[in-house]
Formats: C-alpha cells, structure tokens, sequence
C-alpha cells in the first residue's frame, strides 16, 4: 500500500517540465539535478514534496522527448507513484523500467494536497480526503514484479531474466 499526498499538475506535462533543457548540464549528477525536478510546472514542488507523495496529472503527462532522467528525478523527489489521465508511451515505460509506478486513471475528482493510498495489486486509490474511490487498470504481474524489484535492472541482476 502506498500512501502520500497528491501534488496536482494540469495537462501536457513535458519532459521539459520535469526536467527544464537549462539543467542538462546536470544529467551527470542526478542528486543536483532532482533538485530541479518540475520547477517550471511548480517552483515549488521540490520543496512540498516529501517521501511517499504523488504526482497527479492530467491528460498526456510525460510527453516531449524520450528522457530516462525524467521519471528517474521525478522518483529520487520521493514520489511514489504518478497518476495521470493519459502519459506518452516512452515514458511510461521507462518510469516502469526505473521502478516508479504509473496509473491510468480519472484523476479530476483529485484535488492538490488529498491524502491517497493506492493498492497496486488490488488496481485501486482511496482518496482519503474526500472519500472518493478510483479504479485503474491491473497491471500485470510481470510489471509488478519489476516494480517490487524497484526497476528492471534490479529485476534482471536477480532474477537473470524476465518469466512473463
């Protein structure tokens, strides 16, 4: 069961939001460069955020280019999960690969601030706050096994490969 507060984000969050071209510099140095993470969505985000919490956005969050560093900085903030309408393809995945969970779902009935607890393997959000219920798809064992695993590299240093 994960458990945070909801930090709400509107539509189109690019990875130029999560991670401003003005830092690239900073791509070596990942610790310097969460410090960063979606300032130009939130100035203030870095310093809400706090272990456990969530990203929730709307529609297409994660769009833009194809960078890895995007939910790898969004994770090492100390969210625990994304939850978002709709998010482009690539990045869902690697936040998958990089062990942060993404979740399709109606996200309107989220306000900033709600306290939620989601259950991965029950494909559920609670929102505490105001007592609403979400659904979202179940997602597969194998995803879930990679997420336990806190990514695929972790997943496949363990396991030596991946048993759908």
């Amino acid at each position: 069961m994960l458990k945070g507060k909801a930090h709400k984000f509107g539509d189109s969050i690019s990875t130029d939001h999560i991670i401003p071209g003005r830092y690239a510099p900073l791509r070596s140095n990942l610790p310097e460069l969460a410090k960063h993470v979606l300032e130009d969505a939130d100035v203030n985000f870095v310093k809400k955020v706090k272990a456990g919490d969530f990203v929730v956005g709307g529609n297409n969050f994660g769009l833009g280019s194809s960078r890895e560093h995007a939910p790898l900085v969004i994770k090492m903030a100390g969210v625990s999960a994304i939850l978002a309408k709709s998010v482009a393809r690539i990045f869902y995945r690697n936040a998958i690969n990089l062990g942060l969970p993404v979740l399709i779902c109606d996200t309107d009935k989220i306000s900033d601030g709600d306290e939620l607890e989601v259950d991965l393997t029950a494909g559920t959000v609670k929102d505490i706050t105001n007592g609403n219920k979400l659904t979202f798809g179940k997602m597969p064992e194998v995803m879930l096994k990679i997420l336990n695993e806190g990514g695929i590299i972790n997943y496949v240093k363990k396991h030596g490969d991946i048993v759908v």
